[in-house]
């Protein structure tokens, strides 16, 4: 591995690092309303917008749309883990 590819393998760890935080963070102070759990892990999402974008900026240098789409595509599917987690509940 060159070093540039470790270099930009470690901002893509730490992005999705901080990026998984505020969705953890944010489902749990919001995970037991009684708010429709689809309906919050969205709200959890767009919370978290920066910390995706960053992400995104890091994964992908192309500015592909269908990677950002993805990756923001798993930031929602992600906090919807987190929230059914605040609420004591499994995901599948």
């Amino acid at each position: 591995m060159r070093s540039g590819d470790l270099g930009r393998k470690v901002n893509i760890d730490r992005s999705y690092e901080a990026r998984d935080a505020c969705l953890s963070r944010n489902a749990a102070a919001d995970g037991v309303s009684t708010e429709d759990p689809t309906t919050l892990a969205h709200a959890v999402a767009l919370a978290c917008s920066a910390e995706t974008d960053k992400l995104i900026a890091a994964s992908d240098l192309t500015g592909d749309t269908k990677v950002a789409q993805q990756i923001r595509k798993d930031s929602e599917f992600r906090a919807l883990g987190f929230v059914m987690k605040a609420r004591g509940q499994a995901i599948f």
